[in-house]
């Protein structure tokens, strides 16, 4: 059972930067994603990134452009780099692991044996 603590959310201004961290147990994994879930809606995939051994990364449409994930395996540490934060991105985002591949695609919140506890992030207007 791979273990995650968020942190890193809080209140901002729309356009300004965040920096999510999710520290986990480890690293040996097919990946950590980032989810994301607004008041009175479902939980959104945000980004994704493989395990230790991998090299890819991967983006919803919303996060493009916007969002950086990216790793340091010395701490087994993933980062969500959050840029030109809106009102829309006000969540509680949470990091999961997916130990091995599926069917699913790693936007599908099927397979992921564990999760964080959330961490609330706020943009006013």
């Amino acid at each position: 059972q791979v273990t995650l603590v968020e942190s890193g959310g809080g209140l901002v201004q729309a356009g300004a930067s965040l920096k999510l961290s999710c520290a986990t147990s480890t690293l040996s994994v097919y990946g950590i994603s980032w989810f994301r879930q607004a008041p009175g809606k479902e939980r959104e995939f945000v980004a994704a990134i493989s395990g230790i051994s991998g090299r890819w990364t991967y983006y919803a449409d919303s996060a493009k452009g916007r969002f950086t994930i990216t790793r340091d395996n010395a701490k087994n540490t993933v980062f969500l780099q959050m840029d030109m934060l809106t009102p829309e991105d006000t969540a509680v985002y949470f990091c999961a692991a997916k130990p091995v591949a599926t069917a699913q695609h790693i936007d599908v919140p099927v397979g992921y044996t564990s999760w964080g506890q959330g961490t609330q992030v706020t943009v006013s207007s």
